[in-house]
């Protein structure tokens, strides 16, 4: 086994433990969810989770605007994995927003993702006690102080316990221990994306060392779900 692998293995063992932790400390199945946009680190900590808790709720946001490989993906994945999905919706269709406001993925990105990813994830995760994310400090600048445990303060007051046990994984190790574990990964990976969400506002990236420079033609970097609401 090489060093790599080696380092490799104590991080996933590392992650595990975390998940076995929570699950332990969450005793009833419906306290812990899983959110999942089922990009690779996602679907890496998802495996991993199943692993200990077959029947975890995991949340898709499901915008009405993302690739259509990603939602055949998505399905691929629950059906072979038999995943308890929960498909989030925001509160209006595609056609009535875009009917009221146009397309405020162009004129008003904050105000499109305030519509269909934040206020449909906090209304879900409101009914949980722990919110496990596949976030990691590597991503962006934004989240490079990020904590593996931390609480959460959602807009309605409410404090959940926010997880992020793959926060120090690297590119490469989501990479490498997707295949060690044989994930399949989505297909957009091999066109050249690297940060996959809403179709209309995911590009190639714009700088081959950022990431997430094909998210939003660089207009932002976050879509607003993992930014504290203010007290």
């Amino acid at each position: 086994m090489s060093v790599l692998s080696a380092e490799l293995d104590a991080k996933v063992a590392h992650v595990r433990q975390q998940l076995r932790q929570a699950f332990t400390d969450a005793s009833e199945l419906d306290d812990v969810c899983l959110t999942c946009s089922f990009q690779a680190e996602d679907v890496l900590l998802l495996k991993l989770a199943l692993e200990l808790r077959p029947q975890i709720p995991t949340l898709f946001l499901d915008t009405g605007y993302h690739f259509a490989e990603t939602y055949a993906y998505r399905d691929r994945i629950a059906r072979e994995w038999n995943v308890r999905l929960i498909n989030l919706l925001p509160l209006t269709t595609v056609a009535e927003q875009e009917a009221q406001h146009g397309l405020l993925y162009q004129t008003s990105p904050d105000r499109c993702c305030a519509a269909r990813k934040v206020e449909p994830l906090f209304r879900a995760v409101a009914n949980y006690k722990v919110w496990i994310t596949g976030l990691r400090r590597e991503q962006a600048k934004t989240r490079a102080g990020l904590e593996e445990a931390a609480p959460f303060t959602l807009p309605g007051g409410k404090q959940v316990l926010k997880l992020s046990p793959l926060a120090h994984f690297t590119t490469a190790d989501v990479w490498h221990a997707c295949e060690e574990l044989g994930i399949p990964l989505l297909p957009l990976y091999a066109l050249g994306y690297s940060s996959i969400g809403c179709e209309p506002c995911t590009s190639l990236p714009l700088d081959p060392g950022d990431a997430r420079s094909g998210r939003w033609a660089g207009r932002k970097v976050e879509c607003g779900i993992h930014i504290e609401a203010a007290k």
